[in-house]
């Protein structure tokens, strides 16, 4: 795999050296930076509302374009009040040091994302998914009475999986749990909406906050908190909120007059990863979740041999550089049917060719 260096926007394509590729990388599930309505949106909200907004939000001029972004994005989300950032990082290393305040004991799930993660704490290496939960009800039967914090992803967009924490309604009620889920990979991927888990999670019986990016399926440089209002009044009378400058105000009134967009994208997503995952079956060495667009595998191999046909996946170690590589087919909204096939030809390709040379030796 080589590096790609490009001057011009990523959308189903990439062209390098006059080549173009098939783009299947990055996040941008819902494909609206490929949207000319959405970027023609963006373009008014700046001439309507200013470039950035560089006053804290407790300034004495205000913009109300930012809490009509979060009145909105909490009644759709099912969350009582919701907060803005200018990051999912900065939503939700916020929203964590909060917590840590109201706290006694930790559990952290294997594949947290790092902006939730406190400082000097990291999840066990030797833990999956599994064996984490199990160990999270044991000790809680074990521990005395005490206010418990659970950290997780709502996916874990490596591997991938998409978690289940219907589970922490069986955790016996003598502790008071506080749960933050990273919705930054579910936010306009997972449900039956744009708006990520925390209509879904909001009926167990835990304090529910949801943090993550905006920037991702959204398309939107920006990160958010949900939850109920106590905490997250608590939240914003902190410096970090009261200090701190917002996202771009044109993309938060973009989004509010982009909601018929986003559901035809969100649709298209939902078309684009069933037709893909009726063929995936064919081909052995993935790992999937079907309610995720994203493919992994782990031959490197494939890597080189996919660029050679004309096709760019994500390839790269991480988080560390020392870490194992992660390669990924990953789709988006933008895709077309035609795009699928071709890689899915490809795949079958460059399977039928590790056949051959496995009969040969």
């Amino acid at each position: 795999m080589s590096l790609f260096h490009i001057q011009t926007k990523i959308g189903r394509h990439i062209l390098r050296d006059n080549k173009e590729y098939l783009y299947f990388s990055g996040t941008d599930y819902l494909g609206m930076a490929a949207i000319k309505e959405y970027e023609d949106l963006v373009i008014r909200g700046i001439r309507n509302l200013g470039l950035n907004h560089g006053l804290s939000r407790i300034n004495n001029v205000r913009l109300n374009i930012f809490e009509q972004f979060e009145n909105y994005f909490a009644e759709k989300a099912g969350a009582e009040k919701a907060l803005v950032w200018s990051s999912g990082y900065l939503a939700g290393y916020a929203t964590v040091n909060y917590l840590l305040d109201h706290t006694d004991y930790i559990f952290i799930a294997p594949d947290t994302h790092p902006a939730i993660l406190p400082e000097e704490l990291s999840p066990d290496p030797n833990q999956n998914f599994e064996e984490w939960k199990e160990h999270v009800k044991e000790m809680c039967e074990t521990l005395k009475a005490q206010r418990i914090l659970i950290l997780a992803n709502a996916v874990d967009p490596l591997k991938p999986a998409i978690h289940d924490f219907s589970w922490m309604g069986y955790l016996p009620r003598k502790h008071q749990y506080t749960f933050l889920v990273d919705d930054s990979h579910a936010f306009g991927v997972m449900g039956d909406d744009i708006y990520g888990t925390y209509n879904r999670w909001k009926y167990l019986p835990v304090e529910l906050l949801v943090s993550g990016s905006l920037g991702k399926a959204l398309g939107m440089p920006a990160g958010i908190t949900l939850g109920p209002v106590q905490p997250l009044i608590g939240i914003l009378n902190r410096k970090i909120f009261r200090s701190a400058s917002p996202p771009p105000q044109a993309y938060l009134w973009a989004f509010l007059q982009a909601q018929d967009l986003y559901k035809e994208q969100f649709l298209r997503l939902q078309k684009n990863k069933t037709y893909f995952n009726s063929v995936i079956n064919k081909i052995s060495g993935f790992e999937k979740d079907l309610g995720f667009p994203v493919y992994s595998f782990k031959n490197r191999k494939w890597v080189s041999q996919l660029e050679d046909e004309g096709v760019i996946i994500s390839s790269f170690p991480y988080p560390e550089p020392t870490d194992p590589w992660i390669n990924r087919v990953v789709l988006s909204a933008h895709h077309e049917q035609e795009d699928l096939e071709k890689l899915y030809k490809i795949l079958e390709k460059i399977q039928g060719q590790v056949f051959e040379s496995s009969v040969l030796t």
